[in-house]
């Protein structure tokens, strides 16, 4: 028995596609009721409509269509590990718009493999059987960002490697393998934006070599200027630390994040990857601005016209500190008031050496002039559970392919399969914070439903003002980045002759070294606060011979990315971290 549909006169809804969806909903509809007989009127009614958006041709946002490079195609390669020896590349190319001059001219950069580059595949750092059709799609549009380092003179050359599908802390869950740090191969890079933070690195362990302070061989590969992370948790912050560079997750919704692949929106924040301070802020200025397109963006996101010239700000300051005298080892930092955070040295997991590295790093500034003090803000231990209550329960919709609540462009050809049993057995041994993920968003569900999320959600805003209430003391807020030194890639992750596909078979093995990273670095995702990592130091890593770089965190009020450049700028006249 069928009713046909209300528009087309052919049947599609029937009793039995009826009796699903009321069970879906945890309700039963009488058989041969006047209720079921309405309601399957009501369900063919609904599917014409949605055969009727279904049947439309996909409409292609003019902002976001690519503009012709110079050469016309768009052409790439994915290159063999001769040329790619970290494995930090998803895939190269070179593009530039022709006859185009400006900040970024001369200047190469790599994306994120989750962010749109016209003509290029989006890999996720995912095996293409979780995608539709059982491929990575080409992008059709260029990300915002994207066109704007366009729009700058600068040269795209490729989209890095990132972490399964963008949610894993260390460097070993990409589907084409782990990548390397530079410093250090078969050591972490961080992630998961870990190709971005190899390719940035590459330059300063080169010029370790030519200054004879790293007489090691091992190849590098072909490295870049900057880069545009992506961080949800820590994805920017966390990778910058381990390689030894700059990484800056920007104020939330400064920078759009149109044509980048989301895990929610209340955490989603793109950002520069660099190997200086100036070039952070020159990357953010290119960068930041209101596209008219992205929800992440407020009534506080600045007009592009009005984007603060960060660059040009940080020179002024150091301008005005030269002029007074000031720009010294003993005056850099005078007039900052630098608050050392107190529950951030007593998260678990903290490595001494992490801990003892950071707090000499920030006492530095006392030294430089500042106005340093500890700061107790008790609610920072519950940050990270807080971040993850909070965000949890959306996760999944990234996975399963269904849009945000609010109005989005929301890269239609990225199509994920459906969860099922290919993408359990897919992830368990690659990446099992994916699986996780979705784990605990069935759990919140199944035991506590959304009463859990929306108090969590109350509780952000407690945490936001409870590091709002220290800023009006302090200018910047200083923790530890990660919590240990990187640590060597699991064996199991490793892929060899015994193990092609680096697929770990001791699932602990891959989970273990990555809990507790986050901890100092998440809460700043869910109240939207500017947070940079920035290398301060040398640890010396647990399992081996050699050292890795220690970051700091540096973080700021919301929409105050200027007083995170000076912080760090002024910290480096006395003396660079390498030299430590």
């Amino acid at each position: 028995m069928s009713i046909v549909s209300l528009s087309t006169g052919e049947p599609t809804c029937t009793l039995e596609d009826l009796k699903a969806i009321a069970g879906a909903n945890n309700f039963a509809i009488k058989p041969g009721s006047t209720n079921e007989t309405a309601f399957l009127l009501f369900a063919n009614a609904f599917d014409a409509t949605c055969e009727a958006v279904s049947s439309l041709p996909e409409y292609s946002e003019p902002r976001l269509q690519p503009q012709a490079v110079e050469g016309g195609e768009r052409k790439y390669y994915k290159p063999d590990q001769a040329e790619n020896p970290l494995n930090a590349w998803a895939h190269k190319t070179t593009l530039r718009l022709p006859n185009v001059k400006g900040p970024l001219s001369g200047r190469t950069i790599a994306v994120k493999d989750n962010v749109s580059v016209a003509g290029l595949p989006i890999g996720l750092g995912c095996s293409p059987k979780l995608l539709k059709d059982g491929k990575h799609p080409t992008s059709p549009i260029d990300a915002t960002v994207v066109s704007r380092i366009l729009a700058a003179g600068g040269t795209v050359k490729g989209t890095a490697t990132c972490e399964n599908l963008s949610m894993f802390a260390l460097s070993y869950t990409s589907d084409s393998g782990v990548v390397h740090n530079a410093w250090l191969p078969e050591y972490a890079t961080g992630g998961s934006s870990s190709g971005c933070g190899a390719l940035v690195s590459i330059a300063d362990v080169e010029q370790a070599r030519k200054d004879g302070k790293d007489a090691r061989g091992y190849p590098l590969g072909e490295g870049v200027d900057l880069a545009v992370g992506g961080d949800q948790g820590g994805s920017i912050r966390l990778p910058a630390s381990y390689s030894g560079i700059y990484g800056l997750k920007p104020t939330h919704g400064l920078v759009p994040y149109t044509g980048i692949a989301a895990l929610n929106p209340l955490i989603d924040h793109t950002g520069p990857m660099t190997r200086t301070v100036e070039d952070a802020a020159l990357l953010l200025t290119v960068m930041a601005g209101w596209d008219g397109i992205d929800p992440r963006c407020s009534p506080e996101t600045p007009m592009p016209s009005a984007v603060p010239d960060y660059l040009h700000d940080l020179q002024s300051w150091i301008t005005t500190k030269e002029k007074a005298g000031e720009w010294t080892p003993q005056a850099a930092a005078k007039g900052l008031r630098i608050g050392i955070l107190k529950e951030a040295f007593e998260v678990f997991g903290l490595d001494p050496a992490v801990s003892e590295a950071v707090k000499k790093a920030a006492e530095r500034f006392s030294s430089l002039g500042a106005e340093v003090k500890e700061v107790s803000i008790p609610i920072h231990k519950h940050a990270a559970s807080i971040w993850t209550i909070a965000a949890r329960p959306m996760m999944p919709h990234n996975v399963n392919g269904n849009p945000p609540d609010l109005l989005s462009y929301t890269m239609p050809y990225l199509q994920p399969n459906p969860v099922d049993q290919t993408y359990f057995d897919t992830l368990a041994n690659r990446n099992p914070a994916a699986v996780n993920v979705l784990m605990n968003a069935a759990h919140m569900q199944h035991k506590y439903g959304p009463a859990l999320a929306r108090k969590a959600h109350m509780h952000v805003w407690e945490l936001r003002a409870a590091y709002d209430k220290a800023f009006e003391d302090v200018d910047v807020l200083l923790t530890p980045v990660n919590p240990t030194v990187g640590p060597r890639h699991p064996s199991g992750s490793v892929k060899s002759e015994q193990n092609p596909d680096g697929v770990s078979q001791r699932l602990m093995d891959l989970f273990e070294p990555a809990i507790g990273n986050t901890l100092n670095t998440c809460g700043f995702n869910v109240t939207g606060h500017p947070a940079m990592s920035m290398p301060v130091g040398w640890g010396k890593v647990k399992d081996g011979e050699g050292r890795l770089p220690i970051g700091m965190q540096v973080v700021a009020k919301r929409w105050n990315e200027a007083s995170l450049f000076r912080a760090a700028r002024s910290w480096e006249v006395g003396g660079r971290w390498m030299d430590s």
